[in-house]
């Protein structure tokens, strides 16, 4: 191109792709004021304002608003600079958008109404700390004054529920539930009993802490009993519940007799709420965790051992 030349606004737009009403405007808003006008008052353009005009474009695409592209033509501020916010917003735009699409799929999936939409789409939007506080309130409520087992509420505050930036429909369907679960007040009554039964132990001497080894001996000797068809007051199962309370006994420093099967009943029937299994469930889900084998049809088959027991006990 001849550094001398100069283009009309027709022009212009033939060789930049804009439209005559842009490229006016750019003019009239002084980010690419014409270079000169001839005799006919026609706006005419040099070869630096269509580099100054495809720079406009540019930044334009990028998504910069008129604002900060003046002041990137006017060197106010640097192209890094303003590239790095922006590269930001985009990102946290791009997050909203795909929780967004997650929200949707969850929704074409389970037909909800528009009232179930609103849910998902509060719960959803929510951010990580206030995820977070929602389940730390939940705690609180639950556990909060007592002198509950210390390792189980730790337990309880670092799992929290951390929602993917794209999260597949069922990571967001189990966040609402989980939410709508630690609001609902029959689940914090039923979970602040479970507290209060801690508490009242720590306070007669327990300071066993967790028992996950316990937990799997059980897994191990019921499940081996539930895929033989050994049915819980079957004279079959007694050898099994000896064995378990027995190890029971051991764990908790008491002797194994119709006291502890008494009190090992009231404690595995305290705890005996599906929504609690169903909690650790939906957070595995959210975080994507592996999927815990269901101990529910375990505890039931020993709980009703117990029960068999006692009442066969005078």
């Amino acid at each position: 191109m001849d550094g001398g030349t100069l283009y009309t606004i027709g022009e212009l737009a033939r060789r930049t792709g804009l439209s005559i009403k842009t490229i006016r405007f750019y003019a009239n808003t002084g980010l690419v004021p014409p270079t000169a006008r001839n005799p006919a008052g026609h706006r005419l353009y040099d070869i630096g304002a269509l580099a100054r005009l495809d720079l406009v474009r540019t930044l334009r695409e990028l998504g910069f608003d008129l604002p900060i592209v003046r002041r990137l033509l006017d060197r106010e501020v640097s192209v890094p600079e303003v590239a790095a916010a922006h590269a930001e917003a985009l990102n946290a735009q791009i997050r909203s958008l795909r929780l967004r699409r997650s929200v949707l799929r969850a929704v074409a999936k389970r037909g909800s109404t528009p009232e179930e939409t609103e849910l998902m789409h509060r719960l959803a939007k929510l951010s990580d700390d206030e995820r977070r506080r929602l389940v730390h309130e939940f705690i609180d409520a639950t556990f909060g004054g007592l002198d509950a087992n210390p390792e189980f509420v730790a337990m309880m505050r670092s799992a929290m529920p951390d929602l993917p930036d794209d999260p597949e429909p069922e990571q967001v369907e189990a966040w609402v539930e989980l939410a709508e679960l630690t609001q609902d007040p029959d689940f914090r009554a039923s979970v602040r009993r479970m507290a209060e039964h801690q508490a009242a132990e720590r306070a007669q001497g327990d300071t066993t802490g967790l028992h996950h080894a316990l937990t799997e001996t059980v897994r191990e000797a019921v499940g081996t009993a539930l895929a033989a068809g050994i049915a819980p007051d079957a004279a079959e199962a007694v050898p099994i519940l000896d064995s378990l309370t027995a190890r029971y006994a051991e764990t908790f420093g008491r002797n194994d007799d119709s006291d502890l099967r008494r009190w090992l009943l009231g404690r595995l029937e305290t705890a005996d709420d599906p929504r609690a299994t169903r909690y650790w469930r939906l957070l595995g889900v959210i975080n994507g965790w592996p999927a815990p084998p269901d101990l529910t049809p375990v505890f039931a088959w020993f709980i009703e051992a117990l029960r068999t027991d006692v009442r066969r006990t005078p």
